[in-house]
């Protein structure tokens, strides 16, 4: 199937009878498998699972699982995080975590999940890192395209309607996102939730991820329109803080960002263990007092 100069037509015989007839005369001369080993690894050589059956064992094993399906993959599609943004009436508060999981492997602690897709335009990755950091980046080119054509910024809901109307034309194909578009535009300060669905929302507040049902507790009792900018960055901070202490697959550094008719801007970076400590000590004053 494979050759020193690359990958040639038989690769998509695999998983055809053509293949299956292949892979019992394979058998039979005694290798038991359907490309030769000494082509796997080669440069320009596209490796496949060296078993008598490739496309079998990549089906059992890699099986692509869509919605809340399940394909009884060894290696399934596990993710976990904590975003969130909400209007106020300074401006719009985009806070996140920095945990990249996979299922109980914690993949990287250092992940940028705000895309800067321009100076007044923020998006959230909740869901696939690679979805959502590949068509948040795309979202960036189809509004650069957008001012040049029109001389003028892209407004917040054009922004996020581009992003619905791409992904639902690759809904079905095993996306998954669950993302916040916000920014400040000529009719304000504007936040929508897009996921891989289609589905795109307008409100005053999102929470998405994992951790999300806890960032919403503390949300839901501490939220207000008339937030001055510091109390309205402590909420921010606090309610990533607690979804990372109850939630393992968020974690790592609170990212937060502060949007205005300026753009936005990035107010700090804090590991949520100093947060911890910060707030146990808070917790005992008050307790003493």
């Amino acid at each position: 199937m494979f050759g020193p100069t690359g990958v040639t037509a038989g690769i998509l015989d695999i998983g055809t009878r053509k293949a299956e007839d292949e892979r019992r005369r394979a058998s039979a001369q005694g290798s038991g498998a359907l490309c030769p080993a000494k082509f796997l690894g080669q440069p320009a050589a596209f490796d496949i699972p060296n078993v008598p059956d490739p496309a079998y064992f990549c089906r059992s094993n890699f099986a692509s699982a869509c919605g809340g399906g399940d394909s009884n993959q060894t290696v399934k599609f596990a993710k976990g995080t904590t975003t969130l943004a909400f209007k106020f009436n300074e401006g719009i508060i985009v806070s996140v975590d920095s945990r990249s999981t996979m299922g109980a492997y914690i993949a990287s602690g250092t992940v940028k999940k705000i895309i800067e897709i321009n100076p007044f335009l923020l998006g959230t990755m909740a869901g696939g890192a690679a979805d959502c950091s590949f068509w948040e980046r795309n979202l960036g080119m189809q509004c650069r395209m957008y001012e040049l054509r029109n001389g003028k910024r892209i407004t917040v809901a054009a922004a996020s309607k581009l992003l619905a109307n791409t992904v639902n034309s690759y809904r079905g194909y095993g996306l998954s996102m669950g993302t916040m578009i916000t920014g400040w535009d000529e009719t304000g300060p504007q936040l929508y939730y897009v996921d891989s669905d289609g589905t795109r929302l307008k409100g005053n507040m999102f929470s998405v991820g994992s951790g999300s049902t806890y960032a919403y507790g503390v949300l839901d009792n501490y939220y207000r329109k008339d937030l001055t900018v510091e109390e309205a960055i402590d909420l921010g901070k606090r309610a990533i803080y607690h979804a990372t202490h109850r939630d393992a697959y968020s974690g790592g550094i609170n990212n937060l960002y502060h949007v205005t008719k300026e753009g936005w801007t990035k107010i700090h970076s804090i590991d949520v263990n100093d947060m911890h400590y910060e707030f146990e000590e808070e917790k005992k004053n008050a307790m003493s007092s």
